[in-house]
């Protein structure tokens, strides 16, 4: 079983190609296009999402992100709709485990897979990518063995890869902090003169974030080459969107001067074209850009949370409507010459991905208990040392059940 997807990425290039341009100088571009891109609007007055593929799996036409789409073939085309079966059927493992005691917690991507397919097949091998922790399609892309993302919320591990080895940091729990952290990385990229560019990924409730503010002040004025990728899956776990801003995501960018786009999240490939677009801005030097994917969290925020207690099911249906590995399949079937054995070899991959996912996890250590309570202070303290004590009086009490059931 193969991480890798027959999706074509661009081939790396050295990382002295266009040594000094990064981040050296200033293109009027940038100025022009956020204003350009702000200021459309669709015809029922809401801000336009750039789409390339409609919910039906037809092909829509866009003058402006064709280009970056235009010589994908249909074996690419079913590469990405293998990394997106693929990661949901992984996410769907893991949250499976959870619920049957093998994992702590998982946050469950069912429904951003487009997002994250798309932007992250657009990235290049020398580009970073700093994620939340959803970005598990993301991670797919960057070639991280899935399992890999487990140890950490099985309480076994601190992350679980090296970040260097694919360019792809560990996942940040704080909320809007990667932000910051992806800026400082582009920063010293420009200050490089390397041909490279950063992503960073967070939620639509990390944008409320005074970090993600920074990071957009920062990234502004010192030019730096970092796309912020945010996943606008409506709820920041029991908070809607509109409670959060009074315009559209994306159009947060103008107040800094870069350009901000609204693109359809449930769009493999406008999410992949409007990604390439804003990372050959990076690379020329022109800046960060803001991309705001339009999608939609299908499930829980996490598995420790009810969605059922703050929206409705009527809401849900209309996103699977939406859904986006069913558009390209329809797309698949009625514009390539992709067959039922295509999707059948794929079925089969799919539970052999599910079947070595179990027996990984099932095959990690348990978590120590107790080793939460070390490395708190470096002397030690008295009120920890209770602390332990009180926890492990109330691990006994377990063991004191499970004699007297014996018994």
């Amino acid at each position: 079983m193969t991480v890798e997807s027959t999706a074509a990425r661009k081939p790396r290039r050295s990382a002295g190609g266009k040594a000094g341009t990064t981040g050296s100088k200033r293109s009027t571009t940038g100025t022009k296009s956020t204003t350009r891109t702000a200021a459309r609007k669709a015809g029922d007055g809401e801000p336009e999402l750039v789409q390339l593929l409609t919910p039906e799996g037809k092909r829509v036409k866009n003058a402006e992100y064709d280009p970056y789409v235009a010589g994908i073939t249909p074996d690419e085309l079913r590469g990405l709709y293998r990394d997106m079966v693929l990661t949901r059927r992984f996410d769907a493992e893991a949250t499976a485990l959870q619920r049957q005691g093998e994992l702590g917690l998982w946050a469950s991507l069912l429904g951003q897979e487009a997002a994250q397919i798309g932007s992250g097949r657009a990235t290049r091998e020398d580009d970073y990518v700093f994620p939340t922790y959803r970005e598990h399609g993301v991670a797919w892309c960057r070639g991280v063995d899935p399992t890999n993302l487990l140890g950490m919320f099985r309480g076994v591990n601190n992350g679980g890869w090296d970040p260097n080895g694919n360019n792809f940091h560990l996942y940040t729990i704080v909320i809007g902090s990667q932000a910051l952290h992806a800026t400082g990385y582009a920063m010293g990229v420009a200050k490089d003169g390397a041909d490279a560019a950063v992503v960073a990924y967070f939620g639509d409730g990390a944008s409320s974030q005074g970090d993600v503010a920074e990071a957009f002040t920062f990234s502004a004025v010192y030019n730096a080459p970092v796309v912020f990728f945010c996943q606008n899956n409506q709820w920041a776990i029991s908070e809607p969107t509109e409670k959060q801003t009074r315009v559209p995501l994306y159009q947060r960018a103008q107040g800094y001067g870069f350009p901000g786009v609204r693109v359809d999240g449930n769009d493999v490939l406008a999410c992949l074209a409007v990604t390439k677009w804003a990372l050959e801005r990076a690379r020329r030097g022109e800046g960060p850009t803001l991309v705001e994917a339009f999608t939609y969290r299908m499930g829980a925020h996490t598995t420790s949370d009810d969605p059922s207690r703050y929206r409705g099911d009527d809401e849900r249906a209309a996103w699977e409507a939406k859904d986006p590995i069913a558009r390209l399949r329809t797309y698949l079937e009625s514009q390539t010459d992709t067959d039922e054995g295509f999707f059948a070899e794929l079925e089969e991959e799919s539970e052999a991905l599910g079947r070595r996912v179990r027996e990984v996890v099932r095959a990690m250590p348990d978590p120590d208990r107790f080793a939460i309570f070390e490395n708190v202070y470096a002397d030690g303290h008295a009120l920890v040392d209770e602390e332990r004590a009180q926890f492990a009086a109330y691990q006994a009490s377990f063991a004191d059940v499970e004699e007297g059931k014996q018994r």
